[in-house]
This record gives C-alpha cells, sequence and structure tokens, in this order.
C-alpha cells in the first residue's frame, strides 16, 4: 500500500473527453498522413515528369527550329555561291568568246588586206599602155616594197622603152586567188590571171594564162605592199 502511496496515481482520460477539451487538437487525416518527398509521390512525380516532357519537347523544338534555320541559311548560301560561280563562269565564257571573235574577225581582216593587195598588184603589172607606161610603172612601184621595189625600179626604163617600140597594150583579168599562207605580217599568195595583149597594126591574139605567186609584206595598219613576184607553171 506505501508503494501505491508513493508512486503517483494515473489519470486515464478517456477517449470521448478528448473532443470536450476545447484546447486539444484532434489529428486529421492530413496530420496522421507521413511527409512524403516529391521523388515518394506519385502525384508528384507524375506532375514533374510532365513539366520533364514539357521542358524536352521544348527543347526539342528549339532545337529543330535552329537546325532547320541553319539548314534554310546553308540553302541560301549555297545558292549564292553557286550563283556567283555561275555569274563568273559566264562572264568568262562570254569575255572568251568574245575575244576568239575579235581574233578571228582581225585575222579574216588581215587575211583580206593581203589579198587584195596581191590582186591590185597583179593587175597592175599585167595592165600597161604604150601610151602612157609611165604612169603604169608608177603604179607598180608605189605598190612595191623592199627588194621587188628596188628590182623593178632598176629594170623600169627598159621595160619603158619596150613598151613604147611595139606600141604594146596588155590588160589583166584575175581569174581565181587564194591565200597560200600567212603570218602575223606576211602572206603568200597565189593569183591566177588572164592576160590579153594587143599590138598595133598586129593581128588580135588570144589571152593568155599566168599564174604567179605573190609575197605581200604589212607596212602599216591596213596597208600591205608586194615583196616579190615569181611566176609558176
Amino acid at each position: 500500500m506505501a508503494e501505491n502511496a508513493d508512486t503517483p496515481d494515473r489519470v486515464i482520460v478517456p477517449a470521448e473527453k478528448v473532443g470536450d477539451d476545447p484546447t486539444s487538437v484532434a489529428p486529421t487525416a492530413e496530420q496522421e498522413r507521413p511527409q512524403l518527398t516529391a521523388s515518394d509521390d506519385p502525384a508528384v512525380l507524375a506532375d514533374e515528369a510532365e513539366e520533364y516532357d514539357g521542358a524536352v519537347a521544348g527543347g526539342d523544338g528549339e532545337a529543330a527550329d535552329t537546325s532547320a534555320g541553319r539548314r534554310r541559311m546553308s540553302l541560301t548560301r549555297l545558292a549564292t555561291v553557286g550563283g556567283l560561280t555561275a555569274l563568273v563562269a559566264v562572264a568568262g565564257l562570254t569575255g572568251w568568246l568574245g575575244f576568239r571573235a575579235y581574233e578571228t574577225h582581225q585575222a579574216d581582216a588581215q587575211r583580206d588586206l593581203f589579198l587584195r593587195a596581191a590582186r591590185q598588184e597583179a593587175v597592175n603589172m599585167t595592165s600597161v599602155d604604150w601610151e602612157h607606161p609611165d604612169a603604169d610603172i608608177h603604179r607598180i612601184l608605189d605598190s612595191a616594197t623592199g627588194t621587188f621595189h628596188e628590182d623593178f625600179a632598176t629594170r623600169s626604163q627598159p621595160f619603158i622603152d619596150a613598151v613604147k617600140k611595139f606600141k604594146s597594150k596588155s590588160v589583166g583579168t584575175v581569174t581565181e586567188a587564194g591565200v597560200e599562207s600567212t603570218s602575223s605580217d606576211a602572206a603568200q599568195v597565189l593569183v591566177d590571171m588572164s592576160v590579153k595583149t594587143t599590138l598595133l597594126n598586129q593581128p588580135e591574139q588570144p589571152p593568155r594564162s599566168w599564174r604567179m605567186r605573190i609575197s605581200v609584206q604589212k607596212v602599216s595598219a591596213g596597208q600591205a605592199k608586194i615583196s616579190n613576184v615569181a611566176f609558176v607553171p
């Protein structure tokens, strides 16, 4: 009994009395539920997963947009470079074709110059009238250059004397002519001639055919003269 006196009596409060005490608060269901971390709560995990998926999806969308933008820039740059390359190629081709056309034109013009000079001198040398031989010889010398000019000038007087003595008149006509070879400033031209010669108080003679190889030398821009003449069969 003594032990019972020393030990304080335990007061047992009935359960129904708890609600009667205004200072006491009964735990709610939420308070009694153990507190979970974000990794333990399925709902939170689901929300976080959805947010992560959205972030990843957004990141992929931005990456896709960036990649598409880069592709568009690459295609634009490629098209620009390709266009410039094509433009340069066309300009180069046009310039080259223009230069080739210019060279061709210049070569044709020079061949024509040589051909005309040879044809004219062939006519000059085969057309001499005894009534005005000095003018005819002067015309031949004006179209000659080099050693041919010197040689013909030396022989011109005996030739004039012979024409006057026989009272001859010759008229030459070019039947065919062509450039045999050419260089930057000279050419060889073959000329076929038909020459009709008449002598005073003599029967008319049939035309004779002559062929000459005429060397032509360019002496200045747009002018060429004869440097040599050779008769060929």
